[in-house]
């Protein structure tokens, strides 16, 4: 290995891989999962800056000002890195057969690219667009109009819209409520003065971290990093502090309708967790807790999913999830269906009637182990390793904690989950209907 740098090396003999995780000066967390024989190789370079974090402190001397943000920028970031004095990064990449793209979530945003050859090259421009922000007001003013004229178009796509409209009214206050984008009106509050003192806020390395997967040497991969950082000259980062609106329990109404043109009805539904703040395993736990009782009530063995597909309420694209982060939680359901108001109160008294009996033991250990399975299968893809290995380390987790912490999830842990938060007062349901034409 490297003398410039010390790597721990984090084994796990289940899951039969090796990450090689360093940090480099000022504080960049490198993590690296060399898959030996793979002819792909992947890299994402990711910052904890979300949609949710547009109110913050950053501590210092004397008392620490409170700094807000229109929504929206840390999309608007995305856009406009890919954007420099040389023109278009896209092609950059593309010239050395590169395939590369950028996403922005609640909780961070994460630029990426795959490639078979020239990775040194590719890793390079990963490297260098991310660190180097060029932002004018000119550029800034076209990108506004760019960026509201996406937020129009996603006015108009019905899944978009019926999964907003949800959270619109299960969060009175939590900025998940928002659309990551933005709105058209907060669009144009965002000037290069903002986007500067976002970027040097949130894209310092200490707020930063690199995953690269293929069969590349740590080594290598850690001295370029090294090399890269250490032309640039960073400032000292105080600690961040984010700042998000007291949420109570209680969702804002239980029912939402927008007609849109589509063929047939969409809906979701949603459980709002009451949790207030979770991290770590305990976080973890709660997740996976929450994802296998999902599996126990609305798996494609159970009883009430082939009742409701039988009865042609739901079709395989029906599906069940649950998101959870440090300060916010909840449970969707949904798809098409053809009647919305009977789906929706088969679904409330399917799961009134699992509440008042005991979940069945063997449907736990069975989808348990389905899980599990599912879990080692998806090592086969480097992407899904790189983005949520990053994803849960923001939230404290080590992603390979994941098999052994399914195994000590116990029944009565799912039980208890069942009756802490599918209650009825904590639920939702948004309906995009077809327009009615009128007569």
């Amino acid at each position: 290995m490297s003398k410039l740098m010390d790597w721990v090396i984090r084994e796990n003999e289940i899951l039969q891989e090796k990450i090689f995780f360093t940090t480099l000066p000022p504080g960049l967390a490198l993590y690296v999962l060399p898959k030996k024989g793979y002819n792909k190789k992947y890299a994402i370079f990711s910052t904890r800056f979300g949609s949710i974090d547009n109110q913050f402190r950053i501590a210092g001397k004397g008392i620490a000002e409170e700094i807000n943000v229109p929504d929206g920028v840390a999309h608007f970031l995305e856009h406009k890195l890919f954007e420099d004095e040389e023109g278009n990064v896209f092609d950059r990449f593309a010239a050395y057969g590169a395939s590369t793209n950028a996403f922005t979530s609640f909780t961070h945003t994460t630029y990426l690219f795959s490639c078979t050859e020239f990775f040194p090259e590719n890793f390079d421009l990963l490297l260098e667009f991310v660190q180097r922000p060029y932002f004018t007001e000119e550029s800034v003013a076209k990108e506004q109009g760019i960026i509201q004229q996406e937020i129009r178009m996603y006015e108009d796509n019905p899944q978009w819209r019926v999964y907003f409209n949800l959270l619109g009214i299960l969060y009175r206050n939590h900025p998940v409520r928002n659309d990551i984008a933005g709105s058209v009106e907060s669009i144009s509050r965002i000037n290069k003065d903002i986007l500067y003192k976002c970027y040097e806020t949130f894209y310092h390395p200490l707020n930063m971290a690199i995953f690269v997967a293929g069969d590349v040497s740590p080594e290598q991969v850690g001295n370029q990093v090294a090399g890269s950082l250490a032309r640039r000259a960073f400032s000292s980062l105080n600690s961040i502090e984010r700042i998000y609106p007291q949420e109570n329990a209680s969702v804002v109404k239980q029912k939402i309708v927008q007609e849109l043109s589509v063929s047939q009805p969409l809906v979701n539904i949603g459980f709002k967790d009451p949790y207030h703040y979770l991290e770590g395993r305990e976080l973890l736990c709660r997740e996976l807790a929450a994802e296998l009782l999902l599996e126990m009530i609305f798996g494609r063995s159970e009883p009430l999913y082939n009742s409701l597909y039988e009865d042609g309420l739901i079709d395989e694209k029906f599906s069940a999830g649950y998101v959870a982060d440090l300060t916010y939680g909840y449970t969707l359901l949904g798809g098409e269906t053809r009647d919305p108001e009977q789906l929706h109160a088969r679904i409330l008294a399917g799961i009134a009637e699992i509440r008042k009996k005991s979940l069945n033991r063997d449907a736990f250990y069975r989808h348990r182990r389905k899980m599990q399975g599912e879990f080692l299968r998806s090592f086969n893809s480097l992407e899904f390793i790189a983005n949520n290995y990053l994803a849960y380390r923001f939230r404290e987790i080590d992603f390979f904690d994941i098999f052994s912490v399914l195994g000590e999830i116990s029944l009565s842990t799912v039980e208890g989950l069942l009756e802490d938060h599918f209650k009825e007062e904590l639920h939702a349901v948004s309906v995009i209907n077809p327009i009615q034409r009128k007569q």
